[in-house]
């Protein structure tokens, strides 16, 4: 069986662009391309309409909008309109979004377990097309269906995957969810307590972790010119270690460098900030929680998520030439 492969696009790219990635990432063999919404620039839905109606076979995932902001219903009435532009080709990614953002918007998020649980329940109901009624502390729906007068009346096949980070959540994707979308920058060796809390999750609803699909995403900077790939990652990984120190530390990152980079970094930092902190992360911290540099040193990284446990790459592609890396990974990542 062929390597699945993945691509994942946030907002670097003109849409226009974006579509004939997409376009060539599926020519080219490519499983899946995952749209994020993660900051607050570019919704996930519309370019995922785009992408739905430009293609003919690759799968097409949020990855991922919030369970806040958007009604279960609507959720539910959005996927299955984006069902119908690519049958059976819609992944619904869904996270629990993040601070300061959603407090920023008027959004507070308590209870984050039950609230994702609510809507998940609630969204997979409406799509198998049944009549739900759902009172929760979240969710209240009253006797309502997809209402489908025209066009296709069947269930429809549209995954629910979590973006889960932490333990809590992560056991209930296992429990709940078709699938996880596993975090980046994080070291191959931190997917180890995640699969653990996936599988426990699982095992509450009778099933296994081989029941959960697993897609990883994989910050993935690659050019022939290996300082060139590595420089490119250097900046959004130094973003992160001012940001995440909690998760770099769980990475493996030395506390010495977190610290000489908090010292440097404020919140927001400045692009000078940015500039000076880069010059003190080494080479292997970028390509400890990134797969970075060359063609054979990009594929081998992605080897060691797989092996951790991811099922698919997601490649989150840095530098300006993204068709390098989709060839890079057209053939696979075996060798």
């Amino acid at each position: 069986m062929a390597d699945r492969v993945a691509m994942y696009l946030q907002d670097a790219h003109p849409l226009p662009d974006a579509i004939k990635y997409v376009q060539y990432a599926e020519s080219r063999g490519f499983e899946a391309v995952w749209q994020a919404e993660s900051r607050l620039v570019r919704d996930a839905i519309v370019p995922m309409a785009a992408f739905a109606a430009t293609t003919s076979h690759i799968k097409i995932g949020s990855g991922v909008i919030n369970n806040w902001t958007r009604n279960a219903a609507v959720i539910a009435a959005t996927f299955l309109t984006l069902d119908d532009l690519a049958p059976d080709r819609i992944i619904c990614g869904i996270g629990a979004w993040w601070d300061p953002l959603a407090s920023k918007v008027g959004i507070q998020r308590r209870k984050p377990l039950l609230a994702m649980r609510e809507v998940v329940e609630s969204v997979r109901a409406l799509l198998a097309r049944q009549r739900v009624t759902y009172q929760g502390e979240f969710v209240q729906l009253t006797d309502i269906e997809l209402d489908v007068v025209h066009g296709r009346k069947e269930p429809r096949n549209v995954p629910i995957y979590i973006g889960a980070t932490g333990p809590k959540m992560m056991a209930l994707t296992g429990e709940i969810a078709d699938g996880v979308v596993l975090n980046y920058l994080v070291s191959p060796q931190y997917n180890a307590a995640a699969l653990e809390q996936l599988a426990a999750g699982a095992k509450e609803a009778g099933k296994t972790l081989d029941d959960i699909d697993r897609p990883q995403l994989v910050v993935c900077s690659v050019d022939k010119d290996r300082k060139k790939a590595l420089d490119a990652s250097r900046k959004l990984v130094t973003q992160y270690l001012g940001q995440q120190p909690h998760i770099m530390r769980a990475s493996g990152v030395k506390q010495e460098l977190l610290d000489e980079i908090s010292q440097v970094l404020t919140w927001p930092a400045t692009e000078e900030q940015i500039e000076e902190a880069m010059r003190l992360v080494p080479d292997d911290v970028v390509q400890m929680i990134t797969a970075s540099g060359t063609p054979d040193e990009v594929k081998a990284k992605v080897r060691e998520y797989v092996s951790a446990g991811a099922t698919c790459p997601i490649l989150y592609p840095l530098g300006s030439d993204v068709r390098f890396m989709i060839d890079t990974f057209a053939n696979g990542y075996a060798n």
